[in-house]
């Protein structure tokens, strides 16, 4: 069943190459939706796709890049209302 995830991540997650980390083990898994930075220095991401590979997204986003530490990771799940196309960084 296809699910949305929407995402809060908290921690040492800016100028740590999180985003371009988050897009591509999204489009590895065939997830849709976006991530970004918010102003608080957190990011923010929303995924769609098959629940069990939006669940290995979250794994993945817990741990973050090499240089990343994350603190907090905050979900939220919901229908899918497939909105995107692919799976994008908004700058």
């Amino acid at each position: 069943m296809k699910k949305r995830v929407e995402c809060n991540i908290t921690g040492r997650v800016q100028m740590v190459m999180y985003r371009d980390f988050t897009k591509r083990a999204a489009r590895r898994l065939g997830l849709t939706g976006f991530v970004k930075n918010n102003s608080n220095g957190s990011v923010a991401v929303m995924a769609e796709g098959e629940e069990d590979d939006c669940r290995a997204f979250l794994k993945k986003l817990e741990k973050g890049p090499l240089l990343a530490r994350v603190d907090r990771l905050e979900a939220m799940w919901k229908e899918a209302a497939s909105d995107f196309l692919d799976f994008h960084i908004v700058y």
